[in-house]
C-alpha cells in the first residue's frame, strides 16, 4: 500500500504460538498511510530513520534509534521511511 519509493519490507516472527504477534520487522525507504489501526503495535527502533504523522492533530514525530513507539488502536496517520528501518515489534 505505499504510495512513495518503493519500500520493501522483510518480517521474522517469534514465538507464534502466542496470541500476540512479536517479531522484527524492517523496511527501506518509502512511505504509506495508515486508516483506522485494528490493533495496538509497541516497538523499539534498533535502527533507521522515519517520520510519524498523526492525522488527527497533524503532529509530525521523528522516529530513530533508541524510540519507543506505541500506535494505539483507531491511530490513523502516515509513515515515512527515509532511512531503512529495523524494529521489534509486538502487536496486540
Amino acid at each position: 500500500g505505499a504510495d512513495s519509493g518503493n519500500p520493501l519490507l522483510r518480517t521474522l516472527p517469534v514465538d507464534p504460538g502466542n496470541s500476540a504477534q512479536t517479531g522484527i520487522w524492517e523496511c527501506q525507504p518509502g512511505g504509506w498511510t495508515v486508516i483506522d489501526r485494528p490493533d495496538t503495535e509497541v516497538c523499539y527502533i534498533l535502527s533507521g530513520r522515519a517520520t510519524l504523522t498523526d492525522d488527527e492533530s497533524g503532529q509530525q514525530v521523528e522516529i530513530s534509534t533508541g524510540s519507543f513507539v506505541v500506535l494505539p488502536v483507531g491511530w490513523t496517520g502516515r509513515w515515512d521511511v527515509t532511512e531503512t528501518v529495523r524494529k521489534v515489534y509486538v502487536i496486540y
